[in-house]
């Protein structure tokens, strides 16, 4: 049984899977929208609303800990002058899920993920 266990394993192991998680939050970030599998956008949409939800606060302290968890300079400046300004009013809730039907190849459930 898998009681109070909310962490998507994705078939891989921690540090595989961290690293996963950090692409696609770089690729969403930078593009404002992504299509993958709808476990992979499942598992970092947490990611995603947490980066931005800390990029709300426009502190020294913030930037550090969002270059800590983003290690990439343009898009940690993009997040905290562009994208969280947009969010200011909102509690939650900052990205989007679209089903959009299954892979030819192998037919795993894609979906967009996307910034509303």
């Amino acid at each position: 049984m898998r009681h109070s266990n909310k962490v998507k394993k994705l078939s891989r192991k921690r540090k595989v899977r961290k690293g996963l998680v950090r692409g696609l939050t770089y690729a969403l970030l930078r593009d404002g929208k992504i299509k993958t599998t709808e476990a992979k956008a499942k598992a970092m949409r947490p990611a995603v609303e947490r980066l931005i939800t800390i990029a709300k606060e426009e502190t020294l302290s913030s930037r550090r800990l969002l270059l800590t968890r983003l290690p990439n300079r343009r898009v940690t400046k993009s997040l905290a002058a562009k994208i969280a300004p947009r969010y200011a009013d909102r509690k939650g809730g900052y990205t989007r899920i679209i089903k959009v039907g299954r892979r030819v190849s192998d037919g795993a459930r894609m979906a967009i993920i996307e910034l509303v």
